[in-house]
Order: C-alpha cells, then structure tokens, then sequence
C-alpha cells in the first residue's frame, strides 16, 4: 500500500532510516482498517514523489509496529509526524490537506 517512492518504515528500521536521516521525513502512523487512512494514501504518495531527493515520505503500520507507534503517542490515526535531525518538527492529526503536510516540508527543504 504505498507508491515507488514511499517507503515503508518498522519497529526494526525507525532508528535508521527517519532519526538518523540527513534530511526531513515525514512519516505517516496508518491502519489497514482506518478509512481516512485510505484516503490519504494518494497524497502521501504523491508528497513522496514530488520531494524525491529532498525529503523522505514514508509510512508506518501502527498495527505492526507497535513500538514506534506507542514511543510517539499516536492514539488517533492517521497521524503524520515530520521530522528533522532525529527531532519532532510537526504532529498532524486526521485528514488534512496535501497544503498542510508540504508547507512544514517546503519550510525544511528550503532552510
């Protein structure tokens, strides 16, 4: 359930791949289950490919990973986080605008 450029991230690779990236990750919590989740797949996947090289998109199934998911206190899905240097730089919770996630993004890439 994701796009070429959406990655997948686990309990086992959230370490490496989101804190320890070079650059912004935003990192979509889901549930196979969750209806809005659904819904935000094609603007996840078209976030991961329009910041291609820029920024890394991926998703995390909070059914599967539930140890990332409780580290981060996602109690509603779906939760977008994006991070930057290992830290927290934004929490959205439900189903916002393809607007919303890319202005924290934009804010990143460019600075």
């Amino acid at each position: 359930m994701a796009g070429a450029n959406t990655l997948e991230f686990t309990d086992d690779n959230f370490e490496a791949e989101v804190l320890g990236a070079d650059q912004p990750v935003l990192v979509d919590f889901w549930a196979e289950w969750c209806m809005p989740c659904k819904a935000l797949v094609p603007v996840i996947d078209e976030i991961a490919d329009d910041y291609s090289g820029k920024a890394k998109v991926g998703k995390v199934d909070t059914e599967s990973s539930k140890s990332v998911t409780v580290k981060y206190s996602v109690s509603s899905i779906p939760t977008v986080i994006v991070f930057h240097n290992g830290e927290i730089v934004e929490r959205i919770v439900g189903l916002k605008s393809k607007k919303d996630f890319t202005a924290v993004l934009d804010k990143l890439v460019s600075a």
